[in-house]
Formats: C-alpha cells, sequence, structure tokens
C-alpha cells in the first residue's frame, strides 16, 4: 500500500519519519482535538494510496483529453485497503483515510470509521485490552467481521445470489460506505468532472461498482455501467464505464502502482 500524505504507511507511530509537505488542506486535515495533541504528538490526517491515486488521475486525464491541473475529480481505491480521494487542479485536498489507514471506508478486514466513544465502551465496559481493540479493527472487522466468513467481496457476492437477504446486506454495507465516502470527497470541490476506480475490487467487481454508482444520482452520477472484459482493461489500462450522455463520466483504472513507482523513480533519476 502506498502513502498520499507525509507518513509511509507500514509500522508503529514511533517508527514513523517525514515525508514532503502533503496537499491536503488545513480544514480536511486538521482534527477537532486540544492544540496539544495536534502539536505535541503530530494528530492529524494524512491520507495513503498516494501511488494508486496518481497513476489513476493520468489516466483519467488523458481519458478525458484534459490536463490534470484543470481537473476535479473524486478517486476510489478499492482492494484490502479502501479510501477515496478529492482531487484538485491536480492535488489530493481530501481523503477518507486519516492518521492511520484504519479510518474511512469499510474494508476487507478493517472495520473503517468507528464512534472512538464505542472503543472506549469496549475498554471500560468490556475489559477490551489496546492490543485486542488494534488485532481487532485491523484484522477481524470490515467485511469478514460482518460475513463471519470471508473478507472477500467476490465470496460476499457470490453468497448474496444463492441466499436472501442477510448476505446481501452484509455485502452492501461496504458499497454504502463507499458512496458515503465519495460524497464527503466530492464535498471539497466545486464540481465533480469524473469519478475513477481502481484497486483490486475496483477493477474487477462490477458489482460493486454498480452499487456504488446506481445510488449516487445526488452527485450526477449514474448506474447502468458498462462491464468491460478484465483482460482488455488489463491490456489496455483504463475503460470509461458510464455511458456517454449519462451524466458525470465514470471510469475504471487498472492498478498502476508499480507503474507509478517506476515513472517517479525514472523521473528522478533524469531518465
Amino acid at each position: 500500500m502506498s502513502c498520499a500524505g507525509t507518513r509511509p504507511c507500514s509500522g508503529t507511530p514511533s517508527a514513523w519519519r517525514r515525508w514532503p509537505r502533503s496537499a491536503i488542506s488545513a480544514p480536511a486535515r486538521t482534527y477537532a482535538v486540544p492544540e496539544r495533541w495536534r502539536a505535541e504528538y503530530g494528530l492529524r490526517r494524512y491520507g495513503f494510496h498516494g501511488l494508486s491515486y496518481s497513476w489513476a488521475l493520468q489516466r483519467a486525464a488523458q481519458a478525458l483529453g484534459r490536463p490534470v491541473d484543470n481537473l476535479q475529480v473524486v478517486l476510489v481505491h478499492l482492494g484490502g485497503g479502501c479510501s477515496a480521494c478529492a482531487v484538485r487542479n491536480g492535488r489530493s485536498v481530501d481523503t477518507t483515510m486519516g492518521l492511520t489507514p484504519l479510518e474511512g471506508l469499510v474494508m476487507s478486514r478493517r472495520s473503517g470509521s468507528l464512534d472512538p466513544g464505542a472503543l472506549l465502551w469496549l475498554q471500560r465496559r468490556h475489559g477490551l485490552s489496546t492490543d485486542e481493540l488494534d488485532d481487532t479493527l485491523h484484522r477481524h472487522s470490515g467485511l469478514l467481521g460482518l460475513s463471519g466468513t470471508s473478507g472477500d467481496t467476490r465470496d460476499l457476492v457470490r453468497a448474496a445470489r444463492r441466499v436472501m437477504p442477510r448476505p446481501r446486506w452484509r455485502w452492501r454495507r461496504s458499497p454504502l460506505s463507499c458512496r458515503r465516502g465519495i460524497a464527503s470527497m466530492a464535498a471539497s470541490l466545486d464540481r465533480l468532472d469524473a469519478l475513477a476506480f481502481t484497486g483490486e475490487i475496483g477493477e474487477d467487481q462490477p458489482e460493486v461498482r454498480e452499487e456504488i454508482c446506481s445510488a449516487l444520482t445526488v452527485l450526477g452520477v449514474r448506474g447502468g455501467l458498462l462491464v468491460p472484459e478484465l483482460d482488455d482493461l488489463m491490456r489496455e489500462g483504463l475503460r470509461r464505464i458510464g455511458r456517454a450522455g449519462r451524466g458525470v463520466p465514470v471510469f475504471v483504472v487498472a492498478t498502476g502502482e508499480t507503474q507509478q513507482i517506476a515513472a517517479e523513480t525514472r523521473r528522478v533519476l533524469g531518465m
């Protein structure tokens, strides 16, 4: 997983080191906590999936035939980790992930955002330790926690086709979380020029994309998406899946974090 903010993704807070300053706006990155926590502890929202978003943004701009610095888009990375990002004129200005990759959308095994009061209640009322909370929220929650069987959307979609209604609402919790995330990111933009999906789930789960977009008409996004062949998508790198003339353009972009690393390395080396 790659980072959009100023801290790398892995490791504990004591192991993190400083990276170049993020473009996330001050209101978007600031938690409503005392100044001491923010100044002394560095408590703020940073964001992740930067390499993935850099790649997806370039591909979407090419498909639209517009310069990156004249685009306002929402990018969505759906995989083992999930997040959404608002991009204004080539710079990320808001993101659903926070200090850690735990905040934001419901993920495969991560809970996503949770009332912090619930964690205090679990500690005080039920005696759960910090280690128990950490392990459960990172490894046993999300879709796995909801289903009790799998954190893989493919498994849950198949189960929803066979048995109703419980398996269906379980996997639908993830698209609902994603819609909320997309809407909150759109609130940081003046307009929405495009919506782009990437990541393993974003690439090869048309049911998830359809479930998300069909309920985003308030943003000008429409359902009835086209379903490209995965082999074609992998070969071409991008497909427009929103039907022409039907609202905000919707794209799916083949995950390109490795290619983005290679491109940035060549740029640094002057190649």
